[in-house]
């Protein structure tokens, strides 16, 4: 075992020894560095305004209307305009979020500890599916809906966590591997696994009857509702694989809506990016590719800590929500995506596939060597402001951010 096997050993290891645990309800302005009221944090590298597609400006532009910093949606783009209103990348904060991946001020977001290293990450709350700010509609409704979930959503969680004490996500993502989810596109058995956890709490600490009743349909109506914890869960598992010397191993891959971005362990917090792909899938009721924007969001953590996508062959139920063309092709995706990794995961099991666990660790080297793209499952968002979600599908990560990050990584070794 030569010196860059070895350091990718040790990022595998350390991956496999995280304990993510959900322990808190925190607000953005309260712990996350330099975030202020005129301060928005979005998915995937950083860019700049005029780079932006549809969806993340629709996004931007209703952010700052529910933030305040604006009356109107035109109001709002003039203040971008000037330069009044400051972007951030979520990853840069220790945050994820799905797909445009607004972070704002008053916003409240999932804490998430890795207990075996001590390292904390945050995540959004999930809005639901549809008309949504994280596909980028803005509407009153969308608005609405944040603001419920900051006055009344959010403290109800945070009453609740502090009777439950921690909940161990690495375990209830287990449990719904067996149960037919990939945590990235289906969530049903983890989001039910995480109301059975939480509703005796609930019950006991929402006076309010009427509260306490939109709480309960909210989160046990929304199929997708636990993946930003599957999210939180990855990014404070992934951030102490970080600057391990000589190591290849992928710590983050997300998406902005215009270009896809990595970053190596051994090569810190660089970005290595090339133009997001288009996914392919199931399109909604009266919408097509042609409506479709590039690939978007931070949730391809999940596919960098071995689920998702990676997974896919543990969820035959979703292979025809993102299009697949049967069962078999899922197992497939995930056999390939052992060809890439360091090795496969000791506790993400998948029953489907004979319990072998997922693969884990994405290696930069096998995939230019192989050819073979990391396989990620997604949403889809319409490419027009305002929208919401058009479908789901599966994309791949481009091969020029591999590439890109070789070079450097041969840089780096001295070769």
């Amino acid at each position: 075992m030569n010196h860059i096997d070895r350091a990718n050993q040790e990022a595998f290891e350390r991956i496999n020894a995280a304990e993510p645990e959900l322990v808190d309800v925190v607000y953005a302005k309260d712990v996350l560095p330099g975030m202020d009221k005129r301060t928005i944090g979005h998915a995937g590298p950083p860019l700049e305004w005029k780079d932006m597609c549809g969806p993340l400006k629709g996004a931007i532009l209703g952010a700052a209307v529910y933030e305040g910093m604006a009356e109107t949606l035109e109001e709002a783009e003039k203040m971008v305009l000037a330069g009044e209103i400051k972007f951030v990348s979520n990853h840069s904060m220790g945050c994820v979020g799905p797909m445009t991946g607004m972070i704002t001020y008053s916003m409240p977001l999932w804490k998430v500890v890795n207990a075996k290293y001590g390292n904390v990450a945050y995540s959004t709350f999930n809005e639901g599916l549809g008309k949504v700010m994280r596909f980028g509609a803005n509407g009153p409704e969308v608005l609405e809906r944040l603001k419920w979930m900051e006055t009344v959503l959010a403290p109800a969680m945070k009453a609740a966590l502090a009777e439950t004490g921690p909940i161990s996500l690495k375990v209830m993502i287990t449990k719904a591997l067996a149960m037919g989810d990939e945590m990235h596109q289906r969530n049903i058995a983890a989001s039910a696994l995480f109301v059975r956890e939480v509703a005796p709490a609930l019950a006991k600490v929402v006076e309010n009857r009427a509260d306490l009743e939109r709480v309960m349909s909210f989160i046990s109506g929304n199929d997708q509702f636990f993946l930003n914890l599957a999210m939180a869960a990855g990014k404070s598992t992934m951030d102490p694989v970080k600057n391990i010397e000589h190591c290849s191993v992928v710590t983050a891959m997300s998406r902005n809506g215009t270009n896809f971005g990595i970053k190596v362990s051994a090569l810190g917090d660089q970005w290595f990016e090339a133009p997001v792909l288009t996914p392919k899938g199931l399109y909604f009721p009266g919408y097509s590719e042609k409506d479709a924007n590039p690939d978007i969001g931070d949730s391809a953590i999940c596919e960098t800590f071995g689920i998702g996508g990676f997974a896919m062959g543990s969820s035959p139920a979703v292979v025809r929500f993102v299009g697949a063309s049967s069962v078999q092709e899922a197992i497939n995706y995930s056999r390939d995506m052992q060809e890439i990794t360091v090795g496969l995961n000791q506790t993400y099991i998948m029953p489907t596939m004979d319990f072998i666990g997922t693969a884990t660790g994405i290696d930069i080297r096998k995939v230019v060597e192989t050819g073979i793209l990391p396989v990620i499952n997604t949403g889809m968002a319409h490419k027009q402001p305002g929208v919401g979600q058009v479908g789901a599908g599966i994309v791949n990560a481009p091969m020029d951010c591999f590439v890109k990050a070789l070079y450097a990584f041969a840089d780096y070794e001295g070769v």
